[in-house]
């Protein structure tokens, strides 16, 4: 499990999170995805419910709080049961 630190136009460096990592985006009115992988200068994050993936730049991006992950995980176990994805 390696992280990498990649370079923005802030200050310091940005650590980037291990795939399946729940992270929150502030640009988008701290949405809660997953973290897929970079694409190119954005970070690329899928919503926890599926849908579309969504790219953020990676100073907007920080890491899901507990509380935070709790509720996606939730929502995620929820949308799955309602799919009847469950049993």
């Amino acid at each position: 499990m390696s992280v990498q630190n990649v370079p923005t136009r802030g200050e310091k460096p940005v650590r980037v999170p291990e795939p399946g990592t729940l992270v929150v985006d502030t640009s988008c009115g701290d949405r809660v995805g997953e973290f897929r992988g970079p694409a190119g200068p954005y970070w690329s994050l899928r919503p926890i419910c599926g849908g579309t993936e969504w790219e953020a730049e990676p100073e907007h991006v920080r890491p899901a709080d507990a509380s935070e992950r709790l509720h996606a995980e939730n929502a995620r176990c929820n949308a799955r049961s309602s799919r009847g994805a469950l049993l």
